[in-house]
């Protein structure tokens, strides 16, 4: 009967840790990318909370607020403004300007550190129409 020898074993447990090594590597990128998502996917719910609640505040008019959420762990700023087209044209500015109502933009803004620890900012905006004379 013949049994292995020492140099056979040396290279098998080589073998072995090479791959646990390489495994314990890919669980651990894993790992850290579900905590990227997660990080992602709560900024994304505070910033589509507080969208909805800017745009669904009449009356709409020029403003900004932030907060935080989250223990402090993210921050948020909306802002209210009247939209602006990239082209408009003159005939349709001037017949505009008769309108008791106008589009509103509203933005939110959300920061926070990523799971790497740099600061993220993510970035949601809607239109809305609203009365023109409201201040």
């Amino acid at each position: 009967m013949r049994g292995f020898s020492m140099l056979e074993v040396l290279v098998a447990f080589v073998i072995l840790a090479l791959v646990g090594t390489a495994l314990f590597r890919l669980f651990s990128g894993a790992l850290n990318n579900a905590s990227a998502a997660e990080d992602y996917s709560r900024a994304v719910l505070v910033a589509e909370s507080v969208l909805a609640e800017a745009a669904g505040t009449p009356p709409l008019r020029e403003a900004a607020q932030s907060g935080n959420a989250d223990d402090g762990r993210i921050e948020w700023t909306t802002r209210v403004t009247p939209y602006i087209a990239p082209q408009i044209n003159p005939d349709t500015e001037s017949g505009s300007e008769l309108m008791t109502t106008r589009l509103w933009r509203i933005v939110a803004e959300v920061r926070f550190a990523g799971h790497d620890g740099k600061p993220r900012t993510l970035t949601l905006a809607t239109v809305r129409i609203g009365a023109k004379d409201a201040q």
